[in-house]
């Protein structure tokens, strides 16, 4: 409660900074707690049984005496159980409003946070999003049409739908590559600094198809965290899209402004060298269907 409290503030204009460390703090011991649950219900149990739905009306006698130790530690893995959810609100409070506190904060506690959200048994996919967003990140781009490669530093951007529509902004709209320039609206609404006002009805339109080194497809569901790094640097490679496809150009997080920035375009030279880091599949004449 303390913590909503917080993030609540924050919210409404208080240090997002300032207030990281006791909320973050909370969700990372909570996340670690819930897993700890997890470990001791299956290794108590038979493999054929679930894990327990998140709700405190499990935590009884029964329980606690299964998950072992003292009774305070038992209540406090299932406490975490249970409630792990509810601090996700009050940390993506200060995480889509600091890009200080994402560098301190995230890498550590995203591996806890996938990891519980493996088990499948909590939503936290949110908090997964936010904890993973990048930062004044490099990214090698390559055009595989025109053979091509770009330099291009990315923030704050929430999925790879955002990520998409800027590509498309940068590369198209700057007059670098060919294709259908993403509507003013639709870009407006993936970096405008003010935070989004509720739903719109805008609709952006897919200008490639984003590939792995090694060919395989980065889907626009996915995360900017989801492009490989390839000696130091995350490489993506762009292709002509395979079939049209569209979306709602709404960003993922409404308070998150995203940034892609053309840093440079690559020599030919350099651009050969990275195409050589790619595999056959991705370099190969894709066709739409």
């Amino acid at each position: 409660m303390l913590a909503m409290a917080a993030g609540f503030c924050v919210e409404r204009g208080a240090d997002p900074v300032a207030c990281a460390e006791p909320l973050l703090g909370g969700t990372y011991r909570d996340l670690l707690d819930a897993s700890e649950f997890a470990r001791r219900w299956t290794a108590t149990g038979t493999a054929e049984e679930k894990l327990p739905d998140p709700d405190e009306k499990i935590i009884d006698d029964a329980l606690l005496a299964r998950l072992g130790g003292d009774v305070y530690e038992a209540t406090r893995l299932a406490m975490a159980w249970c409630s792990v959810e509810e601090w996700q609100p009050p940390a993506l409070a200060v995480l889509c409003r600091s890009a200080e506190v994402r560098r301190r904060h995230a890498s550590s506690i995203l591996p806890a946070c996938r990891d519980l959200a493996a088990l499948e048994r909590h939503d936290l996919k949110c908090l997964a999003y936010a904890l993973a967003v990048l930062d004044d990140e490099p990214l090698v781009v390559l055009h595989r049409p025109t053979r091509t490669g770009f330099e291009i530093r990315i923030g704050g951007i929430g999925d790879n739908f955002q990520l998409h529509t800027l590509l498309a902004h940068v590369l198209v709209g700057g007059g670098h590559v060919p294709g259908t320039e993403p509507s003013a609206e639709s870009v407006r609404l993936a970096r405008d600094p003010k935070p989004a006002q509720g739903r719109t009805r805008t609709i952006a339109t897919g200008a490639f198809e984003l590939l792995a080194p090694d060919g395989e497809r980065i889907w626009n569901e996915g995360l900017p965290d989801d492009i490989p790094v390839v000696h130091g640097r995350r490489l993506l490679v762009l292709d002509e899209p395979t079939y049209q496809r569209s979306w709602n150009a709404d960003r993922f997080f409404p308070h998150l402004p995203g940034t892609a920035e053309l840093t440079r375009v690559l020599t030919a030279d350099e651009t050969r060298s990275w195409f050589a880091r790619t595999s056959p599949a991705s370099n190969a004449i894709r066709r739409p269907s």
